[in-house]
């Protein structure tokens, strides 16, 4: 069960350290320091200290951290020490992009279904899984026990399907379709919109 108590702010960024921490690992070191994961981010140290706080003591002053057990209880912490299956929504360029993306199953996820509603689209395959309608997502989602959608559709459908995600049993969004989706507290969408993140760059140009 997650600790509420904790800000949504701390939380995301926990699978920064833990990128780093496995960069760290790659690079062959085994001890790191919150200063040095600090430089690296560009955060300060003692907010590294303070973030890992909140969970527990990973470290020993004058010493620092062991590399492989911070990641081990970063993981277990993010609930990322086992393999997550999720639902794709939307069979399209994004869609394509998303299914043949290798860097979800190393980090804890793994795409275990593909929907659409373009009949040309459904009961093709991308990479090793079939396309289904958009009409079997509750039976196949419950089926499958699938806990996390990432919805990649047109902005005019996306709350529609929102709507059948969560009443199918998905826990957990991650919403590329341009919409804030209205949903139940319980359920957490976390949006990207590179479009947003573009204008807001713009700015500063």
């Amino acid at each position: 069960m997650a600790d509420h108590s904790v800000p949504e702010i701390v939380i995301g960024r926990l699978p920064i350290y833990l990128r780093t921490l496995e960069l760290f690992a790659k690079e062959g070191k085994t001890i790191t320091s919150s200063q040095e994961l600090g430089e690296r981010l560009g955060f300060s140290s003692a907010q590294i200290r303070k973030d890992l706080s909140f969970f527990g003591e990973f470290g020993k002053q004058g010493t620092g951290y062991n590399i492989e057990y911070l990641q081990e209880q970063l993981r277990e912490i993010l609930k990322v020490d086992r393999v997550w299956g999720m639902a794709l929504v939307g069979a399209g360029d994004l869609g394509h992009a998303l299914a043949h993306y290798r860097g979800f199953e190393p980090r804890g996820f793994r795409l275990a279904a593909i929907f659409d509603n373009a009949p040309e689209k459904i009961g093709t395959r991308i990479g090793d899984l079939r396309v289904h309608a958009i009409a079997d997502l509750p039976r196949v989602l419950r089926e499958m026990k699938l806990k996390i959608a990432i919805l990649a559709v047109p902005a005019d459908v996306a709350q529609n399907i929102a709507h059948q995600l969560v009443e199918a049993g998905i826990c957990a969004i991650l919403n590329y379709a341009p919409l804030h989706l209205t949903v139940p507290a319980r359920v957490k969408v976390y949006d990207i919109d590179p479009v947003v993140g573009l204008q807001g760059m713009a700015y500063y140009l």
